[in-house]
């Protein structure tokens, strides 16, 4: 199994603020400013040449990503670790930042998820998107 560290999230005290001085400033690029309510918002900017991102907010860590959720969940978990249970995005396509049980049934890219903590509280959330290439 594989995994990928490709988004790290980033504390900021203002989401603009912070993403005018990386768009400008360190001349990121800007991939995503999604918010469809007033309570859920995702950005995630990428370094020039980079393949991880980072994002702003809460609610997710490190994000490794798998190619297959279920097999790296079974994974960690047979290794002892204590996982979260398999979640996957509600309402798809139309995603207002909520979750149902489950992987996605279509596996669709950035659709699946689960989280562990390390053992000083750092939370990593794992997420499907395949094939990986090498």
């Amino acid at each position: 199994m594989d995994y990928r560290i490709e988004v790290l999230t980033l504390p900021v005290s203002d989401v603009d603020r912070a993403i005018a001085f990386y768009t400008k400033m360190a001349g990121f690029e800007l991939d995503v400013d999604y918010r469809p309510n007033d309570h859920f918002r995702v950005v995630q900017l990428t370094p020039p040449g980079s393949g991880c991102s980072i994002q702003f907010g809460t609610g997710f860590g490190a994000c490794l990503v798998v190619s297959d959720i279920e097999a790296a969940h079974r994974d960690l978990a047979g290794r002892g670790l204590d996982v979260g249970p398999l979640r996957h995005k509600a309402g798809m396509p139309d995603w207002q930042g909520d979750f149902v049980p489950g992987s996605d049934p279509a596996h669709r890219n950035y659709a699946s998820f689960f989280d562990f903590t390390d053992l000083d509280g750092n939370t990593w959330t794992v997420q499907e998107r395949g094939p990986l290439e090498k």
